[in-house]
């Protein structure tokens, strides 16, 4: 059988073209963010996880062109071997010193942070337990991993517990969960999770690319929202969120990250972040610890939003951070939404399976400290017009979430 012929038969994305339906790659052309030209049209931006709207701030933009001009555009290796400048170094120290932990290790990207750290620490006589709506990058980095890997229901720590006792006492433990789930914006319920994690002398691993900056009294994430920054082993995090740059991260003791360090492939094998990367990502993080009142703008926007999509009568899909997804149903369904909503003038995310279970999927929004009254209220208006004529406004004020 020719390799290629599932290529072939792969038709659905020329289908939703054809219909004028096809939401992906999208290119714009200039981000003046918080709205983006496409198609030479303005449009609202309210599918980007820039939260704290730092990628346009001048000390982060002026931080990363001095880079470039004292180091170049890229390391050009590993930081195994060439790829290693005083910047990754700095960078990691200042990581450590933010979130209270005593090493860091930047990765290329928040992808091969998990990729790499999970198959790395992850050995055959191990165990990884996941809740099915982690980010696809833990999924992967387990897949990598020789260990036995345990999926639990979305937030059910009843069956982790209960798997965690099947695993038995002789295997490492590691638990790795969201810290924001970045379909509904839920978070992980960690008061509960760290009691099950400790009754099996489990680790836990949190992938908090969602939470740090915008979670916590000082933005240091999931942990720190809950005070209990002490009970999480592993924080990983990423650049391309919150601190406006590109690359990832993890932060934990430092035998853990000098083990990871040496071990892990995918960093190993990868080229570094470039120079610009990591400028920028200190940059953020002077800026948003300087500046807590965009993390309060933040939060003002997405209690906003909440609470006025929920009036209109969609369901929210049980968000509690600045990601607010809205159940549509079909796939069909959602891309038409989707289509509209563009049409109007305001950039969404659609998701649909295998992200979420068949026929529900979600148009996925979030917020940045960025946006301006005027432009929440005009995507409020928006969703309020669609909802009507989707009829999802009556549907989701009288139906009971699944």
């Amino acid at each position: 059988m020719n390799i290629f012929a599932k290529c072939a038969s792969f038709t659905r994305p020329l289908e939703l073209m054809a219909a004028g339906l096809y939401p992906y790659f999208t290119p714009i052309s200039e981000n003046l963010s918080p709205e983006v030209l496409i198609g030479g049209r303005r449009v609202i931006m309210a599918g980007s996880n820039n939260y704290l709207g730092l990628t346009h701030h001048p000390q982060v933009k002026e931080a990363a062109a001095r880079a470039i001009q004292k180091f170049g555009t890229s390391c050009t290796g590993s930081r195994l071997l060439n790829g290693t400048i005083d910047l990754h170094l700095e960078l990691e120290e200042r990581l450590s010193r933010f979130l209270h932990r005593e090493a860091a290790l930047v990765f290329s990207t928040g992808f091969q942070t998990n990729l790499g750290a999970i198959a790395a620490l992850v050995s055959k006589d191990d165990a990884a337990f996941i809740d099915r709506e982690n980010h696809a990058s833990i999924i992967d980095g387990c897949r990598l991993s020789f260990g036995t890997v345990y999926k639990f229901k979305h937030q059910d720590m009843a069956e982790l517990d209960r798997m965690l006792e099947e695993a038995g006492p002789s295997r490492g433990k590691l638990i790795v969960v969201d810290g924001v789930f970045s379909m509904r914006g839920d978070i992980v319920d960690l008061p509960r999770l760290a009691k099950v994690a400790s009754a099996h002398d489990a680790a836990i691993f949190m992938d908090d690319a969602h939470g740090i900056g915008v979670l916590g009294a000082h933005g240091r994430g999931t942990a720190e929202h809950f005070g209990m920054e002490d009970r999480v082993d592993l924080v990983m995090g990423t650049f391309s969120k919150s601190l406006a740059s590109l690359g990832g991260f993890i932060a934990g003791k430092e035998e853990v990250i000098r083990y990871v360090k040496h071990f892990s492939r995918a960093l190993i094998f990868s080229a570094s972040i470039p120079p610009s990367s990591a400028a920028a990502a200190l940059a953020a993080l002077e800026v948003m610890e300087r500046e807590p009142e965009r993390r309060d703008r933040l939060w003002s926007h997405a209690r906003k939003m909440k609470r006025g999509l929920d009036a209109l009568g969609f369901d929210t899909c049980g968000s509690q951070t600045p990601i607010i997804s809205v159940r549509i149903g079909s796939d069909e369904e959602t891309f038409r939404f989707w289509k509209m909503l563009f049409d109007e003038g305001v950039f969404t995310n659609p998701i649909i399976p295998p992200a979420v279970p068949a026929g529900a999927g979600m148009i996925r929004t979030s917020y940045m400290a960025t946006h301006t009254e005027a432009q929440l209220d005009r995507i409020l208006e928006i969703f309020e017009k669609l909802g009507r004529q989707f009829g999802l406004l009556r549907q989701r004020a009288s139906a009971p979430a699944p």
